[in-house]
C-alpha cells in the first residue's frame, strides 16, 4: 500500500531537482531507487555578442555563413552581421542550455578558417517569448 506513494514521492523530488538526472533512494521496509531525467533549463534566454581576431570580414573565412549554420543545428534563433569596425556581432535567443552551447561555439570554435581572438556577451536576459522566427545573416 504504501509502494504507489513511494514512487509518487520519489518522482516529486526528482521533477524539483535541477540536475539532469535524479536519483531517489528511500530506506526502510521498502527500498526503491527512481531514476528520472530531468530537462534543468525550460526558461529563454536572448545575449548580445560580438566576437574579434581573424573572422568577420576576411575573404574566405565565411564565420557569418557558419555561424547561421550552427544555429540553426542547435536550434536557436537571431541573426549576425560583419561590422564596420572588423568584427562580427550579433543576437541569440532560444533555451539557456543552447544558448550557452552557440556561445562556447563562438567564443571557441567558430568557423574552419578563423581565429577567434576575443568574443564579448553582453545583455543576457530571460525571456518569455523569442523575438525571432530563425537566425538570419544581416547586412
Amino acid at each position: 500500500m504504501l509502494l504507489p506513494y513511494v514512487f509518487i514521492l520519489s518522482f516529486l523530488l526528482c521533477y524539483l531537482n535541477t540536475h539532469n538526472v535524479c536519483c531517489v533512494t528511500i530506506r526502510g521496509d521498502i527500498r526503491t531507487t527512481a531514476y528520472v531525467k530531468t530537462n534543468p533549463s525550460r526558461k529563454s534566454v536572448a545575449t548580445s555578442f560580438e566576437t574579434s581576431g581573424y573572422t568577420p570580414s576576411d575573404p574566405g573565412v565565411c564565420f557569418r555563413m557558419y555561424t547561421e549554420d550552427q544555429a540553426r543545428k542547435l536550434g536557436v534563433v537571431g541573426w549576425v552581421r560583419n561590422t564596420r569596425r572588423g568584427t562580427v556581432d550579433g543576437q541569440v535567443q532560444g533555451k539557456a542550455e543552447l544558448v550557452e552551447s552557440m556561445k562556447h561555439w563562438l567564443s571557441k570554435v567558430g568557423s574552419p578558417s578563423s581565429r577567434i581572438h576575443q568574443a564579448h556577451f553582453s545583455n543576457e536576459k530571460e525571456i518569455t517569448k523569442l523575438e525571432f522566427g530563425n537566425f538570419n545573416t544581416r547586412y
